[in-house]
């Protein structure tokens, strides 16, 4: 084993033990929430603050709802070296006028919100216990999807993205970015400049396309922050064209080094001091977008889905493991945005979800893992009615369409208040899986300004309506509230 690798196993054996201690003293989860581009985990963790310190009604966190929740509370940040997580400014974003969606996070942030409670179990009124601390950990969805980089030489990944860049519905972008060039020829910086930036480029044009979702590594390309520039983000893939090896000095061995360096620099830190001290994760994925993409983005979440959960250090934790190698325990992978749709197509949501994600999570069972599927919105957009049209009652939902949305010819401006129908989810979920685009003409999927803040006599404002946002808190953390 190398020097290095013992040195960092050492480091985390004392970090762990020192965690294992400081959580007898004071019992802390660290809960990991990330999400897939567009998922809406700035907006989950706002909501899930708000509504815990506001004291709204959850009647699925058992907790809260008999009434055994004391107070909640931000305390300060944890760990000095992560920046915090911008709970006030993104209120003020949803409390506006009018509401505006907060601004997707594109760094890691973290929050600790601690929880006053009265303990049930004997030994945690024995030795005090009754507060919890949750530090939630805040990290984009393209940093996790780097983590299978890890099992991968530089040879591997580029026949998997090569390959991927070859599909249908990324050919056309891939086409000037992928270009042909060989891999034996010198190194040359000028040259590995122009690929990596044309890489860079076919990336970011595929996540703004509507039909993908865009979950191709490497992640910090679209978001470098300060290591804009390095070498270690000066790579892209060449195609290997069935050779064993090439020379050292070769365009192919320079790309091959600082795929490693990015490996090393980049991607094992965020696993070793983030990712891998995590008791808890929640995955959020918008499933509506990958079934509006039709089969190529459908096909994407679940590979990438198989990939992630399969990351994740799962599994029951012993004491063994909690000192050593801590695991995650409890996962919800949620559907975001089930108020896109009426409420007799959450269940089917749901189902899809299950159903997308069955390898991954039945993986993770298997570990010892307990594993949740859960459609939910933690703030609600929408309300629901009901509208007639040829003397037909059909079920709508009723919101304020955000600026630039379209159903068929009407455009909406974001200032009107609409009702629409969007149609039913297909009762089985492989039906909409197999052929996503079936039910096109049937379903209607459109983005919603928040909610208008309800302001309250005491000050602040009320908690946001939301769909199923306790259930997501009691499979998270039900548990040690008790």
């Amino acid at each position: 084993m190398p020097i290095s690798s013992f040195t960092h196993g050492a480091v985390d054996a004392l970090r762990n033990i020192g965690d294992f201690a400081s959580d007898l003293v004071e019992p802390t989860v660290r809960l990991g929430v990330t999400g897939l581009a567009r998922s809406g985990k700035t907006v989950f963790i706002t909501a899930l603050v708000h509504n815990l310190m506001a004291g709204a009604r959850m009647p699925f966190l058992d907790a809260v709802a008999h009434g055994r929740v004391l107070r909640a509370y931000l305390e300060p940040q944890p760990d000095d070296q992560v920046p915090r997580f911008d709970y006030e400014r993104h209120m003020a974003d949803l409390t506006a006028s009018p509401p505006r969606w907060p601004e997707s996070t594109r760094r890691i942030s973290q929050l600790r919100l601690a929880i006053e409670y009265e303990p049930q179990s004997f030994w945690k009124r024995r030795l005090g216990y009754n507060r919890l601390n949750i530090d939630i950990v805040d990290y984009p969805g393209e940093w996790l999807l780097d983590l299978p980089l890890l099992r991968l030489d530089y040879r591997q990944w580029s026949e998997q993205a090569l390959e991927q860049s070859r599909a249908a519905s990324r050919r056309a972008i891939a086409k000037s970015a992928l270009a042909e060039i060989d891999p034996a020829a010198p190194a040359d910086e000028v040259v590995a400049q122009r690929l990596a930036d044309l890489f860079k480029a076919y990336l970011r044009e595929t996540r703004a396309d509507n039909e993908a979702l865009s979950t191709l590594p490497p992640g910090r390309f679209l978001m470098p922050g300060d290591l804009e520039g390095s070498p270690a983000l000066t790579f892209a893939p060449l195609d290997a064209q069935g050779r064993e090896s090439f020379p050292r000095g070769s365009l192919f061995a320079m790309m091959e080094r600082r795929f490693e360096a990015y490996k090393t620099h980049v991607v094992r830190p965020f696993f070793r001091d983030h990712f891998a001290r995590l008791d808890r994760q929640i995955v959020l994925i918008d499933v509506l977008a990958a079934l509006n993409g039709g089969k190529p983005a459908v096909a994407d979440l679940e590979r990438a889905m198989t990939e992630i959960l399969e990351c994740f250090r799962t599994g029951s934790n012993s004491l063994w493991s909690s000192l050593f190698s801590p695991r995650i325990d409890r996962i919800v992978v949620a559907a975001t945005k089930a108020d896109h749709l009426h409420h007799t197509s959450h269940d089917r949501l749901e189902a899809i979800l299950a159903l997308l994600t069955e390898d991954a999570m039945g993986r993770a069972r298997y570990a010892g893992a307990e594993v949740k599927p859960l459609a939910l919105a933690a703030i609600r957009a929408t309300k629901e009615g009901v509208a007639k049209r040829n003397g037909q009652a059909l079920p709508c939902i009723v919101g304020y369409p955000l600026p630039g949305e379209a159903i068929g010819r009407r455009h909406f401006d974001g200032n009107e208040a609409f009702a629409i129908f969007p149609g039913d989810l297909p009762a089985n979920p492989e039906t909409a899986l197999r052929h996503p685009h079936a039910q096109a003409d049937d379903v209607r999927f459109v983005r919603f300004r928040p909610p208008d803040p309800v302001p309250l006599r005491s000050g602040g404002f009320a908690p946001f309506p939301n769909i199923r946002l306790d259930r997501a808190l009691q499979a998270l953390i039900g548990d040690r509230l008790t």
